[in-house]
């Protein structure tokens, strides 16, 4: 379908979404949400798409709430709103964050600029996050005299630790990118001009892999953090082991080994 505010682009197999309100800094009201929840949920089902790309269009990321429009984003009587969305915590902005957690295939978040509020929330929900010399990261909504919400308060406590998450979530202060690449926030920074290049770099080495092992090692690793014990993820592992065991991929792998030649995966 069309879009207004944002855009996709599908490249082989990956998929670039990019937030196109870049006059508003790419804030976050109730179309580009909605827009986001029905792009989020194609790309999910389209089984061509292998890795997403999430960015935003000029000087900014996301800098969260457009705190110009009503808050038609977290109201539950707005025009427009599912069943689904009306029973979701946050409603529309809880959407987005629960269809990026739930995104089976690899998010990389490519974060060009400011990533505050909200839109700190949806960096934070990718796999991911390559980000550029310019990008910085803020948990402002305390500069708002509000406590943070979409999901902040989950993620930034396990990618930077209690201390740390603490920190910026009482403070609101920008952290810059390389303070968030020695802090665990940041996966790479990279020049400016070269950003969706070092995201689209990452996005087809993952493509191009077998994208059967490499979704069952993204759940795998999300389950570890709720395991009990080694034991109760062992047995985690040996399901999706055997998964990937019954794939065509797993023959063609020990074909090109064997063959001394670079595999050519099918993701099946």
């Amino acid at each position: 379908m069309p879009y207004k505010l944002i855009t996709v682009e599908t490249e082989d197999s990956i998929a670039i979404l990019t937030l196109n309100r870049p006059d508003k800094l790419n804030a976050l009201n109730a179309a580009i949400l909605h827009e986001m929840v029905k792009a989020l949920k194609e790309l999910s089902e389209d089984e061509n798409i292998k890795a997403l790309i999430l960015t935003g269009a000029g000087r900014a990321f996301c800098s969260g709430a457009d705190l110009t429009e009503p808050p038609y984003g977290t109201d539950k009587n707005q025009p427009g709103i599912s069943r689904a969305e009306h029973t979701t915590p946050f409603v529309t902005f809880g959407v987005v964050t629960q269809l990026l957690d739930s995104f089976t295939k690899p998010v990389i978040a490519a974060v060009n600029g400011i990533a505050a509020g909200g839109g700190l929330a949806y960096a934070l929900a990718a796999d991911v996050r390559i980000v550029s010399e310019q990008a910085t990261f803020s948990a402002i909504f305390v500069k708002r005299a509000l406590v943070p919400d979409c999901g902040v308060s989950y993620y930034l406590p396990r990618l930077v630790g209690i201390s740390k998450a603490l920190e910026m979530m009482w403070t609101g202060d920008k952290v810059d990118a390389r303070t968030a690449e020695r802090i665990g926030l940041a996966n790479r920074v990279v020049p400016h001009d070269e950003l969706l290049k070092a995201a689209r770099e990452f996005a087809y080495q993952l493509a191009s892999g077998p994208s059967l092992s490499i979704e069952m090692i993204k759940r795998m690793a999300y389950t570890s953090l709720k395991s009990d014990s080694v034991m109760t993820q062992m047995a985690v592992e040996d399901f999706m082991q055997q998964v990937c065991r019954e794939s065509e991929d797993i023959r063609e792998g020990m074909d090109a080994f064997i063959g001394k030649r670079p595999p050519k995966f099918k993701g099946k």
